[in-house]
């Protein structure tokens, strides 16, 4: 059951924002590969590590599928940078203070203030295969691999 106001087959929001380095990363830039993005609430708490290390060591079964992952939070790129750093992640983190982006996929708790643990599959043409808001940190991993493969 998703909270979200996006569904499967939607065109996936358009959205820039800065990285752990500064740069920043838009969708659109990424158009022609499939995208996992996933929210999370804050950089380096025992589920959000969870979860990013679980993306990272199924990196190479990602890049199989010809995907790239992105990690959001309202974390500020410092934050972000020792949260990489720290865990030796290979994705992008990207960086949403005032929770726009979140807001704009379910993400956000307006009432409580904080970011529900989310996530989207992209394909290449930019349409949502899979929304799973909210997501377990434990279920994250797998739910994406589940998207993925069931779109090759």
């Amino acid at each position: 059951m998703s909270n979200s106001p996006l569904k499967q087959g939607d065109l996936a929001p358009e959205f820039a924002l800065p990285n752990e380095a500064g740069e920043i990363v838009s969708l659109a830039s990424l158009r022609g590969q499939r995208v996992v993005v996933y929210f999370y609430p804050m950089d380096d708490t025992p589920g959000c590590t969870l979860q990013a290390c679980n993306f990272r060591d199924a990196a190479p079964q990602i890049e199989e599928q010809h995907a790239v992952v992105l990690g959001i939070s309202p974390d500020d790129s410092a934050s972000h940078q020792a949260f990489k750093t720290k865990y030796q992640l290979p994705f992008q983190l990207l960086v949403d203070a005032d929770h726009t982006v979140a807001q704009t996929y379910g993400a956000w708790q307006e009432g409580a203030g904080y970011i529900t643990r989310s996530q989207v599959i992209i394909d290449e043409s930019g349409h949502l295969v899979d929304v799973q808001v909210p997501v377990k940190a434990t279920e994250s991993l797998q739910r994406a691999l589940d998207a993925l493969t069931a779109q090759a």
